[in-house]
């Protein structure tokens, strides 16, 4: 370097310490770039999300009350699943804009209002045989959530920031009232002599919507009004977290778009799932599998962006946030689902089963026992996600082999 000076760069002849600066320099060019990317795949999934709604309400309108060939039902099945988390999408964005708890509710009652629709429109063609298609798809979605979901923000959650804590008040008290509801709804028809089988009379039928429809109601007010706090993200020192991470929120347009873009894919949802029932239940029967893994499919179907948004939370050491997904979910699909399926009783033919067999008892039992010792301490380390996890896994073997 000495024998050719010219060679030398401003960079070579600087000193050393500015050298290390423009070292570090690059880094953080690299991070900016990273940065502006945030915005274009903003960009892109607010597109996607507005599309495929409009995308689902116009193949609806094509395919509705038409005999779907195989390349037509994968297409249908596509939109329909796009659909699903383009439903949920808007949804958050509409929780991001009311802000906690308001926001868990919001995607519970989406999640639930896809779930009613579901049940409804395959059991409207269903039959005999789909008499017990509500209370798989509800009892499905209780182990989905109070063991799948809660078990995999626990297992996230503790394993990211060592150990999840939650506010043990207010996950306790959603605890109690699904138990209450899925024992009222799920276990007392097995036990009752008014109609034989494992039926509610019309009469218990109708107090047993009440009973759940009051109980939901009272819940929502305590989440989002009496005792908001007991909802909200706590730190390990067990401090209230009332403001979240996140960017600013949406503007009050954006929510209102994403308003009617929700309604939009629920519509989709809700007729294009009536269009592919017929392949659902004729693959499950054509597997050799028992009729109720259709519940299974239509809670796992409909549940699978409520996990993503979930494990999300967990993942930003908010898992009062999972918690309240997934323990208002199963609330809002026992609380919602029993009362709309009352009233569609009404006009649907044939009996309506709600009671849960012993083995299902048994599970229901021993999930209501293992998530009282899960919430009291208000934290949670790896080991009870993984005690959830087996439980959901158990569930989801006696499924398939009964």
């Amino acid at each position: 370097m000495k024998n050719h000076p010219e060679r030398c760069t401003v960079l070579d002849r600087a000193p050393l310490p500015h050298r290390k600066a423009h070292m570090k320099s690059r880094p953080s060019r690299a991070r900016g770039s990273i940065e502006d990317m945030i915005p274009r795949l903003r960009a892109v999934t607010a597109r996607w999300t507005a599309a495929v709604p409009v995308l689902g309400v116009v193949l609806l309108a094509l395919t509705w009350g038409r005999d779907l060939s195989g390349v037509v039902v994968a297409l249908v099945t596509a939109v329909l699943a796009g659909a699903v988390l383009a439903a949920v999408h808007h949804a958050e964005v509409i929780a991001h804009r009311v802000g906690e708890p308001f926001g868990s509710l919001v995607l519970a009652v989406a999640v639930t209002i896809i779930e009613v629709a579901l049940i409804v429109t395959l059991m409207a063609d269903g039959g005999d045989k789909s008499s017990t298609l509500a209370r798989d798809t509800v009892f499905a979605a209780v182990m989905i959530t109070c063991n799948g979901i809660l078990g995999l923000c626990l297992l996230t959650g503790a394993l990211r920031h060592r150990v999840a804590v939650f506010n043990s008040e207010g996950t306790g008290a959603a605890l109690a009232t699904v138990a209450t509801l899925a024992t009222l709804s799920l276990v007392l028809p097995t036990f009752t002599t008014s109609k034989p089988g494992p039926e509610f009379s019309t009469a218990q039928l109708t107090f047993a919507a009440l009973a759940s429809l009051v109980l939901y109601g009272l819940f929502v007010a305590t989440q989002t009004v009496r005792h908001r706090d007991y909802f909200l993200p706590v730190t390990k020192e067990g401090e209230v977290v009332d403001a979240d991470d996140h960017a600013e929120g949406p503007s009050a347009r954006t929510a209102l778009i994403s308003l009617g873009l929700l309604a939009l894919a629920l519509i989709g949802v809700v007729g294009l799932a009536k269009g592919v029932s017929p392949t659902i239940e004729s693959g499950v029967e054509s597997a050799g599998l028992p009729h109720a893994v259709v519940g299974v499919i239509i809670a796992l179907l409909v549940l699978l962006p409520e996990t993503i948004a979930a494990v999300r939370a967990a993942r930003r050491d908010r898992v009062q946030t999972s918690l309240n997904l997934a323990l208002g979910s199963a609330m809002a699909s026992i609380g919602l689902t029993i009362p709309a399926v009352a009233i569609a009783s009404v006009w649907l033919s044939g009996p309506l089963v709600l009671g849960l067999s012993s083995t299902h008892m048994v599970l229901l039992v021993l999930t209501v026992l293992v998530g009282t010792l899960t919430v009291v301490p208000g934290r949670a380390t790896p080991l009870q996600g993984g005690v959830h996890l087996v439980l959901f896994a158990a569930y989801l073997e006696l499924a398939i082999n009964p």
